[in-house]
């Protein structure tokens, strides 16, 4: 059995679905539901059944799974770059990571688990996933700090050369849509798009760089879950790598992408960051990839527009847009 934490959630059940379209149901869906609509990305999805995460870490710690768990891929996080309770991510992030990969080292179990390009923080030190960097590493918020403990702690305890972890950056596309503030500028875009007609990026407030001009490493989530499907298949190949498609984008470049696949002329609108945003703002994020692909990974590879231009037409402007 596989078990998918995170696994009604954006990265987590389009894990799923993938694992689904390659004959694997036998997939065990650990989250916390609640009130949100993060259920609806379950549906028409062949799993094993569903737990509560704090249910499961209970039953985890006690056995119950003992001779049933064949991985464990750990997505579930708040990750929530704006959540200011530290202690409550130090132990929902943190702790509930550590607790998962100390039992699945015991027991002989795969694991892999999410960690987030937050970790680097305002790019100082480049955004190198080099284990000689990793400590050094100074997070701008509290999620990435939470996430940038247990890197850290794994590293100290030479962990990671027995579980694979990810550093995402910029993930968007389907089953996001619960996701709120923190869903993808792509489906951000989308509506307001659909609603005013036009797009609102930030203005710049650095002369080496125009409005709109800031830089990411935007990523497809189809691309995501098939370098995780990998790593279930080559269990030897281990360690921290980061997960983005290795090429910075600007946002002006995302957005008339999206209008383009809309087919809608370009009508971008340029605003003020927030005063508190100013200070923090990252200009510029790219992934290097050759570490991941070192290993023999098949890497991200599928260009912006292309994966664009599939989320909004075969999902955004689609009456069920889920995987």
């Amino acid at each position: 059995m596989i078990v998918v934490t995170g696994g009604s959630g954006f990265i987590g059940s389009a894990l799923v679905a993938l694992l689904n379209a390659k004959g694997e149901d036998d997939v065990l869906v650990v989250d916390d539901l609640g009130t949100s609509g993060k259920w609806r990305n379950l549906v028409g999805k062949n799993i094993a059944g569903y737990e509560h995460k704090t249910d499961f870490l209970d039953a985890l710690e006690r056995n119950v799974y003992l001779n049933d768990i064949d991985a464990i891929v750990h997505l579930g996080a708040c990750s929530s770059t704006t959540e200011r309770d530290v202690d409550y991510l130090m132990r929902n992030n943190t702790g509930y990571t550590r607790r998962l990969a100390e039992w699945s080292l015991a027991h002989d179990v795969r694991f892999i688990y999410a960690s987030s390009a937050a970790t680097y923080g305002d790019g100082a030190l480049g955004f190198l996933d080099d284990d000689g960097v990793t400590p050094r590493l100074r997070p701008l918020n509290p999620y990435g700090f939470s996430k940038q403990v247990f890197d850290a702690w794994a590293l100290r305890r030479r962990l990671l050369e027995k579980i694979a972890g990810l550093k995402f950056f910029n993930v968007f596309g389907p089953n996001e849509y619960h996701k709120g503030d923190m869903a993808s500028v792509v489906m951000k875009a989308h509506r307001q798009i659909v609603k005013e007609g036009k797009v609102r990026l930030f203005r710049s407030y650095r002369s080496d760089y125009l409005d709109g001009g800031q830089m990411r490493d935007f990523v497809y989530v189809k691309e995501c879950t098939a370098v995780i499907v990998w790593l279930l298949e080559h269990p030897s190949v281990n360690g921290l790598y980061n997960l983005g498609s290795g090429k910075a984008r600007s946002w002006n470049d995302l957005a008339a992408t999206i209008f383009t696949a809309m087919k809608k002329r370009a009508a971008i609108e340029y605003i003020d960051m927030p005063e508190g945003v100013i200070d923090a703002y990252q200009y510029y994020t790219e992934a290097p990839m050759e570490k991941l692909r070192s290993t023999g990974c098949p890497i991200p590879c599928l260009p912006l527009e292309a994966a664009v231009t599939d989320y909004v037409q075969n999902y955004l402007e689609k009456p069920n847009p889920y995987l």
